[in-house]
Protein backbone atom coordinates (compact mmCIF):
# COMPACT_ATOMS: atom_id res chain seq x y z
CA UNK A 1 0.00 0.00 0.00
CA UNK A 2 1.61 3.54 -1.24
CA UNK A 3 1.99 5.89 1.62
CA UNK A 4 -0.43 8.98 2.70
CA UNK A 5 1.04 11.66 0.65
CA UNK A 6 1.99 13.59 4.42
CA UNK A 7 4.49 10.50 4.47
CA UNK A 8 5.94 10.67 1.38
CA UNK A 9 9.24 11.04 0.54
CA UNK A 10 10.13 13.13 -2.31
CA UNK A 11 12.73 13.53 -4.52
CA UNK A 12 16.01 15.26 -3.06
CA UNK A 13 15.77 18.54 -5.27
CA UNK A 14 12.26 19.10 -4.77
CA UNK A 15 12.45 18.71 -1.22
CA UNK A 16 15.39 21.15 -0.74
CA UNK A 17 13.80 23.82 -3.20
CA UNK A 18 9.88 23.52 -1.69
CA UNK A 19 11.44 23.08 1.49
CA UNK A 20 13.53 26.33 0.98
CA UNK A 21 10.25 27.93 -0.23
CA UNK A 22 8.68 27.49 3.09
CA UNK A 23 12.01 29.10 4.60
CA UNK A 24 11.42 32.32 2.25
CA UNK A 25 7.78 32.52 3.10
CA UNK A 26 8.28 32.46 6.68
CA UNK A 27 11.64 34.49 7.17
CA UNK A 28 10.38 37.69 7.58
CA UNK A 29 7.89 36.50 10.41
CA UNK A 30 10.98 34.71 12.39
CA UNK A 31 13.17 37.63 12.31
CA UNK A 32 10.64 40.48 12.57
CA UNK A 33 10.14 39.75 16.65
CA UNK A 34 14.08 39.48 17.87
CA UNK A 35 14.11 42.86 15.75
CA UNK A 36 11.40 44.18 17.58
CA UNK A 37 12.31 43.28 20.85
CA UNK A 38 16.04 43.75 20.12
CA UNK A 39 15.33 47.55 19.55
CA UNK A 40 13.43 48.27 22.17
CA UNK A 41 16.05 47.06 24.81
CA UNK A 42 18.78 48.76 22.25
CA UNK A 43 20.65 45.79 21.44
CA UNK A 44 24.13 46.50 19.19
CA UNK A 45 24.08 45.08 15.52
CA UNK A 46 25.98 42.15 16.82
CA UNK A 47 24.04 41.06 19.31
CA UNK A 48 20.64 41.36 17.27
CA UNK A 49 22.31 39.43 15.25
CA UNK A 50 23.05 36.93 17.46
CA UNK A 51 19.20 36.70 18.83
CA UNK A 52 18.40 36.64 15.45
CA UNK A 53 20.01 33.84 15.08
CA UNK A 54 19.70 32.04 17.86
CA UNK A 55 15.76 32.38 16.75
CA UNK A 56 16.04 31.07 13.60
CA UNK A 57 18.20 27.83 15.22
CA UNK A 58 15.17 27.31 17.84
CA UNK A 59 12.81 27.75 15.16
CA UNK A 60 14.20 24.66 13.41
CA UNK A 61 14.49 22.78 16.28
CA UNK A 62 10.67 23.07 16.58
CA UNK A 63 9.66 22.33 13.30
CA UNK A 64 11.84 19.31 13.40
CA UNK A 65 9.91 17.99 16.93
CA UNK A 66 6.66 19.28 14.74
CA UNK A 67 7.01 17.39 11.37
CA UNK A 68 9.45 14.36 12.42
CA UNK A 69 7.83 13.43 16.02
CA UNK A 70 8.99 11.82 19.23
CA UNK A 71 6.50 9.53 21.02
CA UNK A 72 3.69 11.35 21.20
CA UNK A 73 5.21 14.90 20.86
CA UNK A 74 4.58 16.51 17.23
CA UNK A 75 0.77 16.44 15.15
CA UNK A 76 3.63 14.92 12.22
CA UNK A 77 1.66 17.23 9.68
CA UNK A 78 3.70 19.57 7.43
CA UNK A 79 3.84 22.17 10.44
CA UNK A 80 6.05 25.19 10.21
CA UNK A 81 6.87 26.41 13.53
CA UNK A 82 8.92 29.65 14.41
CA UNK A 83 8.70 32.35 16.59
CA UNK A 84 5.19 33.79 17.53
CA UNK A 85 3.88 37.39 16.79
CA UNK A 86 1.64 37.31 19.92
CA UNK A 87 4.71 37.90 22.20
CA UNK A 88 5.81 40.80 20.49
CA UNK A 89 3.90 42.76 22.57
CA UNK A 90 4.11 41.90 26.06
CA UNK A 91 7.72 40.98 25.78
CA UNK A 92 7.86 44.58 24.90
CA UNK A 93 5.58 45.53 27.73
CA UNK A 94 8.08 43.63 30.01
CA UNK A 95 11.04 45.83 28.71
CA UNK A 96 9.51 48.85 29.18
CA UNK A 97 9.20 47.88 32.52
CA UNK A 98 12.52 46.48 33.30
CA UNK A 99 14.58 49.36 35.13
CA UNK A 100 17.66 47.70 34.16
CA UNK A 101 17.71 46.80 29.88
CA UNK A 102 20.46 44.00 31.07
CA UNK A 103 18.03 42.23 32.75
CA UNK A 104 14.94 42.22 30.22
CA UNK A 105 15.84 38.91 28.29
CA UNK A 106 16.44 36.84 31.22
CA UNK A 107 13.14 37.72 32.54
CA UNK A 108 11.59 37.47 29.17
CA UNK A 109 13.06 33.89 29.23
CA UNK A 110 12.63 32.57 32.52
CA UNK A 111 8.96 33.36 31.61
CA UNK A 112 8.68 31.59 28.19
CA UNK A 113 10.61 28.31 30.00
CA UNK A 114 7.31 28.43 32.40
CA UNK A 115 4.78 28.99 30.18
CA UNK A 116 6.39 26.78 27.79
CA UNK A 117 6.10 23.83 30.61
CA UNK A 118 2.68 24.88 31.92
CA UNK A 119 1.73 24.93 27.91
CA UNK A 120 3.52 21.01 27.58
CA UNK A 121 1.53 19.73 31.01
CA UNK A 122 -2.00 21.37 29.52
CA UNK A 123 -1.97 20.33 25.75
CA UNK A 124 -3.81 17.29 26.44
CA UNK A 125 -6.87 19.33 28.83
CA UNK A 126 -6.20 21.74 26.32
CA UNK A 127 -7.08 20.04 22.98
CA UNK A 128 -10.46 18.83 25.13
CA UNK A 129 -11.78 22.61 26.38
CA UNK A 130 -10.94 24.45 22.70
CA UNK A 131 -14.56 24.69 22.34
CA UNK A 132 -13.78 27.56 25.32
CA UNK A 133 -11.80 29.68 21.96
CA UNK A 134 -14.26 29.67 18.93
CA UNK A 135 -13.36 31.80 16.20
CA UNK A 136 -14.95 34.81 18.07
CA UNK A 137 -12.45 34.90 20.18
CA UNK A 138 -8.98 33.67 18.72
CA UNK A 139 -10.20 36.02 15.48
CA UNK A 140 -10.71 38.88 18.41
CA UNK A 141 -6.72 38.19 19.40
CA UNK A 142 -5.33 37.88 16.00
CA UNK A 143 -6.52 41.31 15.08
CA UNK A 144 -5.19 43.03 18.43
CA UNK A 145 -1.89 41.21 17.70
CA UNK A 146 -1.94 43.03 14.11
CA UNK A 147 -3.31 46.40 15.48
CA UNK A 148 -0.49 46.09 18.45
CA UNK A 149 2.25 45.70 16.22
CA UNK A 150 1.12 48.64 13.61
CA UNK A 151 2.32 51.21 15.39
CA UNK A 152 6.18 49.37 15.54
CA UNK A 153 6.07 49.75 11.75
CA UNK A 154 5.24 53.08 11.64
CA UNK A 155 8.06 53.78 13.87
CA UNK A 156 10.54 52.14 12.18
CA UNK A 157 9.49 54.36 9.04
CA UNK A 158 10.19 57.47 10.58
CA UNK A 159 14.04 56.07 11.08
CA UNK A 160 16.45 54.12 13.55
CA UNK A 161 16.94 56.84 16.30
CA UNK A 162 13.86 58.72 17.65
CA UNK A 163 16.23 61.16 18.97
CA UNK A 164 18.01 62.31 15.90
CA UNK A 165 16.69 65.77 14.53
CA UNK A 166 15.77 63.78 11.13
CA UNK A 167 13.46 60.98 12.92
CA UNK A 168 10.61 61.22 10.11
CA UNK A 169 12.10 63.14 7.69
CA UNK A 170 11.00 63.33 4.08
CA UNK A 171 13.73 60.69 3.33
CA UNK A 172 13.27 58.05 6.00
CA UNK A 173 9.16 58.46 4.76
CA UNK A 174 10.16 58.09 1.36
CA UNK A 175 11.89 54.65 1.55
CA UNK A 176 9.30 53.30 3.89
CA UNK A 177 6.63 54.13 0.98
CA UNK A 178 8.77 53.09 -1.73
CA UNK A 179 9.27 49.50 0.01
CA UNK A 180 5.39 49.23 1.00
CA UNK A 181 5.06 50.39 -3.12
CA UNK A 182 7.26 47.29 -4.14
CA UNK A 183 6.02 44.46 -2.00
CA UNK A 184 2.45 45.41 -3.25
CA UNK A 185 3.36 45.66 -6.66
CA UNK A 186 5.40 42.11 -6.34
CA UNK A 187 1.84 40.81 -4.69
CA UNK A 188 0.13 42.03 -7.25
CA UNK A 189 1.83 41.35 -10.48
CA UNK A 190 3.94 38.00 -9.36
CA UNK A 191 2.76 34.63 -9.16
CA UNK A 192 3.83 31.32 -7.23
CA UNK A 193 6.80 31.38 -5.40
CA UNK A 194 8.28 34.93 -6.41
CA UNK A 195 4.34 36.30 -4.91
CA UNK A 196 5.01 33.86 -1.41
CA UNK A 197 8.44 35.85 -0.53
CA UNK A 198 7.38 39.57 -1.87
CA UNK A 199 7.70 40.57 1.63
CA UNK A 200 11.82 39.57 1.35
CA UNK A 201 12.18 40.69 -2.06
CA UNK A 202 10.53 44.45 -1.37
CA UNK A 203 13.25 44.75 1.82
CA UNK A 204 16.37 43.69 -0.15
CA UNK A 205 15.28 46.22 -2.89
CA UNK A 206 14.09 48.66 -0.93
CA UNK A 207 17.51 48.14 0.99
CA UNK A 208 19.32 48.54 -2.45
CA UNK A 209 16.81 51.84 -2.97
CA UNK A 210 18.48 53.20 0.54
CA UNK A 211 22.12 53.07 -0.67
CA UNK A 212 22.39 56.05 -2.02
CA UNK A 213 20.09 57.88 0.98
CA UNK A 214 23.54 56.61 3.22
CA UNK A 215 21.38 55.15 5.65
CA UNK A 216 22.52 51.42 4.88
CA UNK A 217 24.91 50.00 6.90
CA UNK A 218 26.87 46.80 5.80
CA UNK A 219 29.14 46.68 9.11
CA UNK A 220 27.39 44.00 10.77
CA UNK A 221 27.76 41.22 7.84
CA UNK A 222 31.74 42.72 7.76
CA UNK A 223 32.06 41.90 11.33
CA UNK A 224 29.87 38.67 11.45
CA UNK A 225 31.37 35.10 11.18
CA UNK A 226 30.65 32.59 8.68
CA UNK A 227 30.27 29.64 11.14
CA UNK A 228 29.03 30.20 15.21
CA UNK A 229 26.41 28.43 17.87
CA UNK A 230 23.92 30.56 19.41
CA UNK A 231 25.86 29.49 23.08
CA UNK A 232 23.20 28.88 25.78
CA UNK A 233 22.07 32.05 27.81
CA UNK A 234 24.06 34.21 26.24
CA UNK A 235 22.26 37.07 27.66
CA UNK A 236 22.34 35.76 31.07
CA UNK A 237 20.71 33.34 32.81
CA UNK A 238 16.62 33.17 32.92
CA UNK A 239 14.75 34.93 35.71
CA UNK A 240 11.57 34.84 37.06
CA UNK A 241 8.92 37.29 37.47
CA UNK A 242 5.82 36.71 38.31
CA UNK A 243 4.12 39.42 36.52
CA UNK A 244 6.10 38.71 33.32
CA UNK A 245 5.30 35.00 33.78
CA UNK A 246 1.84 35.50 33.92
CA UNK A 247 1.70 37.63 30.83
CA UNK A 248 3.50 34.89 28.36
CA UNK A 249 1.02 32.17 30.04
CA UNK A 250 -2.00 34.12 28.44
CA UNK A 251 0.23 34.65 25.28
CA UNK A 252 0.49 30.81 25.76
CA UNK A 253 -2.94 29.74 25.74
CA UNK A 254 -3.03 32.55 22.63
CA UNK A 255 -0.67 30.70 20.95
CA UNK A 256 -1.81 27.28 21.72
CA UNK A 257 -5.36 28.20 20.41
CA UNK A 258 -4.18 29.52 17.44
CA UNK A 259 -1.86 25.87 16.56
CA UNK A 260 -4.92 23.80 17.05
CA UNK A 261 -6.74 26.28 14.20
CA UNK A 262 -4.15 25.41 11.87
CA UNK A 263 -4.14 21.89 12.99
CA UNK A 264 -7.56 21.59 12.19
CA UNK A 265 -7.07 23.67 8.43
CA UNK A 266 -4.07 21.76 7.84
CA UNK A 267 -5.59 18.52 8.41
CA UNK A 268 -8.43 19.34 5.94
CA UNK A 269 -6.28 20.54 3.46
CA UNK A 270 -3.97 17.38 3.40
CA UNK A 271 -6.89 15.06 3.92
CA UNK A 272 -5.54 13.84 7.12
CA UNK A 273 -7.83 15.58 9.57
CA UNK A 274 -6.50 16.44 13.01
CA UNK A 275 -7.93 14.26 15.66
CA UNK A 276 -7.52 14.88 19.58
CA UNK A 277 -4.57 13.01 19.82
CA UNK A 278 -3.02 14.75 17.00
CA UNK A 279 -4.07 18.14 18.16
CA UNK A 280 -2.54 17.16 21.66
CA UNK A 281 0.66 15.91 19.83
CA UNK A 282 1.04 19.10 17.90
CA UNK A 283 0.60 21.25 21.04
CA UNK A 284 3.15 19.52 23.14
CA UNK A 285 5.72 20.09 20.56
CA UNK A 286 4.69 23.64 20.14
CA UNK A 287 5.15 24.02 24.46
CA UNK A 288 7.93 22.32 24.41
CA UNK A 289 10.17 24.03 21.22
CA UNK A 290 9.17 26.71 23.25
CA UNK A 291 10.10 25.73 26.63
CA UNK A 292 13.66 24.64 25.35
CA UNK A 293 13.83 27.49 22.98
CA UNK A 294 14.85 29.75 25.36
CA UNK A 295 18.42 27.93 26.54
CA UNK A 296 19.44 28.74 23.05
CA UNK A 297 18.24 32.58 23.37
CA UNK A 298 15.24 32.11 21.41
CA UNK A 299 11.81 33.46 21.83
CA UNK A 300 8.44 31.29 21.99
CA UNK A 301 7.27 29.41 19.05
CA UNK A 302 4.20 28.46 17.31
CA UNK A 303 2.88 27.32 14.16
CA UNK A 304 3.12 29.65 10.95
CA UNK A 305 -0.07 29.74 9.28
CA UNK A 306 1.05 31.43 6.20
CA UNK A 307 2.95 28.23 5.37
CA UNK A 308 -0.14 26.03 5.41
CA UNK A 309 -1.54 28.60 2.45
CA UNK A 310 1.77 27.43 0.74
CA UNK A 311 0.72 23.49 1.41
CA UNK A 312 -2.91 24.37 -0.25
CA UNK A 313 -1.10 26.20 -3.23
CA UNK A 314 1.33 23.86 -3.78
CA UNK A 315 -0.54 20.29 -2.90
CA UNK A 316 3.01 19.40 -1.52
CA UNK A 317 1.81 17.70 1.16
CA UNK A 318 4.89 16.03 2.65
CA UNK A 319 5.98 16.36 6.14
CA UNK A 320 9.63 15.77 5.20
CA UNK A 321 9.81 18.83 2.86
CA UNK A 322 8.93 20.80 5.69
CA UNK A 323 11.03 18.85 7.43
CA UNK A 324 13.58 19.69 4.90
CA UNK A 325 13.12 23.68 5.89
CA UNK A 326 13.92 23.35 9.55
CA UNK A 327 17.09 22.01 8.54
CA UNK A 328 17.36 25.16 6.61
CA UNK A 329 16.49 27.18 9.77
CA UNK A 330 18.88 25.09 12.01
CA UNK A 331 21.81 25.76 8.98
CA UNK A 332 20.96 29.47 8.86
CA UNK A 333 21.16 30.39 12.78
CA UNK A 334 24.31 28.29 12.70
CA UNK A 335 25.72 31.15 10.22
CA UNK A 336 25.79 34.26 11.76
CA UNK A 337 26.72 35.94 8.53
CA UNK A 338 23.53 35.07 7.08
CA UNK A 339 21.69 35.95 9.96
CA UNK A 340 23.55 39.45 10.10
CA UNK A 341 21.38 40.12 6.62
CA UNK A 342 18.62 41.38 8.42
CA UNK A 343 20.44 44.06 10.17
CA UNK A 344 21.57 45.76 7.52
CA UNK A 345 18.04 46.76 6.39
CA UNK A 346 17.61 50.54 7.32
CA UNK A 347 14.28 50.94 9.77
CA UNK A 348 12.74 52.92 7.16
CA UNK A 349 12.36 49.75 4.90
CA UNK A 350 11.55 47.28 7.72
CA UNK A 351 8.56 49.69 8.56
CA UNK A 352 7.43 49.80 4.99
CA UNK A 353 7.52 45.80 5.18
CA UNK A 354 5.74 45.80 8.66
CA UNK A 355 2.89 47.30 7.03
CA UNK A 356 2.11 44.77 5.03
CA UNK A 357 3.47 41.88 7.39
CA UNK A 358 1.76 43.41 10.85
CA UNK A 359 -1.25 44.43 8.55
CA UNK A 360 -1.89 40.82 6.80
CA UNK A 361 -1.79 39.79 10.63
CA UNK A 362 -5.25 41.77 11.27
CA UNK A 363 -6.66 41.13 7.99
CA UNK A 364 -6.27 37.37 9.32
CA UNK A 365 -8.04 38.23 12.63
CA UNK A 366 -10.86 40.20 10.46
CA UNK A 367 -11.30 36.72 8.32
CA UNK A 368 -11.56 34.54 11.34
CA UNK A 369 -14.42 37.35 12.93
CA UNK A 370 -16.22 36.77 9.54
CA UNK A 371 -16.47 32.93 10.24
CA UNK A 372 -17.37 33.88 13.92
CA UNK A 373 -21.04 34.25 13.26
CA UNK A 374 -20.87 38.25 13.66
CA UNK A 375 -25.06 37.68 12.78
CA UNK A 376 -25.21 36.79 16.44
CA UNK A 377 -26.08 39.55 18.90
CA UNK A 378 -23.77 38.03 21.71
CA UNK A 379 -20.55 37.89 19.58
CA UNK A 380 -21.01 41.23 18.29
CA UNK A 381 -20.40 42.04 21.90
CA UNK A 382 -17.97 39.92 22.90
CA UNK A 383 -15.73 41.43 19.88
CA UNK A 384 -17.06 44.86 20.17
CA UNK A 385 -15.90 45.36 24.17
CA UNK A 386 -12.89 42.70 23.62
CA UNK A 387 -11.16 45.14 20.82
CA UNK A 388 -12.16 48.35 23.13
CA UNK A 389 -10.64 46.66 25.85
CA UNK A 390 -7.19 45.64 24.05
CA UNK A 391 -7.09 48.73 22.22
CA UNK A 392 -6.76 50.70 25.46
CA UNK A 393 -3.06 50.24 25.89
CA UNK A 394 -1.97 50.83 21.80
CA UNK A 395 -4.36 54.31 22.01
CA UNK A 396 -3.94 55.18 25.51
CA UNK A 397 -0.69 54.30 26.98
CA UNK A 398 -0.95 56.02 30.34
CA UNK A 399 -4.36 54.42 30.70
CA UNK A 400 -2.97 52.22 33.69
CA UNK A 401 -0.73 54.28 35.34
CA UNK A 402 -1.95 53.98 38.98
CA UNK A 403 -1.64 50.41 38.84
CA UNK A 404 1.20 48.69 40.26
CA UNK A 405 3.85 48.14 37.98
CA UNK A 406 3.75 44.59 38.42
CA UNK A 407 0.26 44.63 36.63
CA UNK A 408 0.86 46.83 34.36
CA UNK A 409 2.89 44.02 32.59
CA UNK A 410 -0.60 42.60 31.78
CA UNK A 411 -2.25 45.51 31.54
CA UNK A 412 -0.46 47.41 28.76
CA UNK A 413 -0.43 44.43 26.76
CA UNK A 414 -3.15 45.00 24.22
CA UNK A 415 -3.07 41.37 23.25
CA UNK A 416 -3.37 40.09 27.11
CA UNK A 417 -6.45 42.00 28.07
CA UNK A 418 -8.13 41.66 24.73
CA UNK A 419 -7.43 37.42 24.83
CA UNK A 420 -9.08 37.96 28.69
CA UNK A 421 -11.70 40.18 27.89
CA UNK A 422 -12.68 37.63 24.93
CA UNK A 423 -12.93 34.37 26.84
CA UNK A 424 -14.63 35.64 29.53
CA UNK A 425 -17.08 37.05 27.70
CA UNK A 426 -17.56 33.83 25.55
CA UNK A 427 -18.22 32.05 28.61
CA UNK A 428 -20.59 34.39 30.18
CA UNK A 429 -22.57 35.22 26.70
CA UNK A 430 -22.36 31.71 25.02
CA UNK A 431 -21.67 29.17 27.44
CA UNK A 432 -23.93 30.56 30.32
CA UNK A 433 -27.29 30.47 31.04
CA UNK A 434 -29.36 30.95 27.70
CA UNK A 435 -26.63 32.93 25.84
CA UNK A 436 -26.77 29.91 23.31
CA UNK A 437 -30.34 31.18 22.19
CA UNK A 438 -29.30 34.58 21.29
CA UNK A 439 -30.91 36.47 18.67
CA UNK A 440 -29.54 36.93 15.32
CA UNK A 441 -28.97 41.16 14.68
CA UNK A 442 -28.57 42.77 11.08
CA UNK A 443 -26.74 45.54 12.18
CA UNK A 444 -24.25 45.81 15.31
CA UNK A 445 -26.51 48.58 16.58
CA UNK A 446 -29.97 47.24 16.85
CA UNK A 447 -31.32 46.43 19.77
CA UNK A 448 -31.78 42.91 20.44
CA UNK A 449 -36.24 43.61 21.12
CA UNK A 450 -36.31 45.21 17.50
CA UNK A 451 -34.81 41.78 15.52
CA UNK A 452 -37.29 39.63 17.96
CA UNK A 453 -40.33 41.51 16.66
CA UNK A 454 -39.00 41.98 13.12
CA UNK A 455 -38.16 38.06 12.46
CA UNK A 456 -41.67 37.02 13.75
CA UNK A 457 -43.44 39.48 11.16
Amino acid sequence: MSAHPVDEKLPALKMATTGLQHVAAMYAGVVAPPLIVGAAIGLSATDLTFLTGACLFTAGLATFLQTLGVWRIGARLPFVNGVTFAGVAPMTAVVASTKDKTDALPVIFGAVIVAGLLGFVAAPFFSKAVRFFPPVVTGTVITLIGVSLLPVAFGWAQGPNPGARDYGSAKYLTLAAVTLLLVLLLRRFTRGFVKQIAVLLGMVAGTLVAIPFGVTDFGPVADADVIGFPTPFHFGVPQFHLAAILSLCVVMVVSMTESTADMLALGEIVERPADERTIAAGLRADTLGSALSPLFNGFMCSAFAQNIGLVAMTRIRSRYVVAIGGGFLVLMGLCPMAASLIAVVPRPVLGGAGVVLFGSVAASGIQTLVKAGLDKDNNVLIVAVSLAVGIIPITAPEFYHAFPETARIVLDSAISTGCVAAVVLNLVFNHLGNGRDAQEVTHPMEAPAMVHAVSHE
